[in-house]
């Protein structure tokens, strides 16, 4: 599997001969002009997500490019994309894609909670090769090979997202959604998640707009 994080909580993945992009959002930077895409993925419609200004020319620019995002996303892109909620199973070549999940993190009691599609990719014998998690804290109940952790977060406490990289135990675990804190903050974030992992997770920020070789 080939990673490649192109800020917040865009990551390009290259995996079973297929290329799928995960949120290419108006914090993201790098992703404008790729091209080959097998398929585009949102989790929600945040605006850090899905950038409502570079997204149409994205599309334009992979027209064999299957869209997929949460169900309130999809229904405000309109066609031709496609609904992804909790417990569907989608296929892009030979990559199965599970929606989980299906709601954003709690921001604040007074705003309303929105749709936020957790997708888990793999095959059907490892149907969790890696899971994008979106704005959420989602759990699955399949083991976890590589985790897009988001490190923080307005609606996440550093306890509760160390907390939530322990449950998921994952063997490789790199950072996302970043973008909310400053260059000189991140460390502070990075080195505790790094230091009360699970021992047997491997946690390394990715190099921006670069590749990292992430296979076993």
């Amino acid at each position: 599997m080939r990673l490649s994080h192109f800020r917040h909580s865009c990551v390009l993945v290259e995996v079973n001969g297929s290329k799928l992009l995960f949120d290419p959002g108006n914090f993201s930077h790098g992703f404008e002009g790729i091209e080959g895409l097998d398929a585009i993925l949102i989790t929600h419609q945040h605006p850090d997500h899905a950038d409502p200004n570079r997204l149409p020319a994205l599309v334009d620019a992979n027209p064999g490019a299957k869209l997929f995002a949460d169900p309130q996303t999809a229904e405000q892109l309109g066609a031709p994309w496609t609904a992804v909620r909790a417990g569907d199973v989608v296929h892009v070549g030979n990559v199965r894609i599970a929606g989980a999940g299906g709601r954003h993190a709690v921001i604040h009691p007074d705003i309303p909670i929105i749709d936020n599609t957790a997708y888990l990719i793999g095959t059907e014998d490892e149907p969790a090769q890696l899971m994008h998690p979106g704005d959420s804290l989602f759990v699955p109940d399949v083991p976890v090979d590589v985790l897009a952790l988001p490190a923080a977060a307005p609606w996440m406490k550093i306890s509760e997202t160390i907390d939530y990289l322990r449950a998921v135990k994952p063997r490789f675990a790199f950072p996302i959604h970043q973008e909310v804190i400053s260059d000189s903050g991140r460390g502070i974030y990075y080195a505790r998640l790094r230091e009360m992992a699970d021992p047997a997770t491997d946690f390394q920020t990715l190099p921006e707009e670069e590749s990292l070789e992430v296979g076993r």
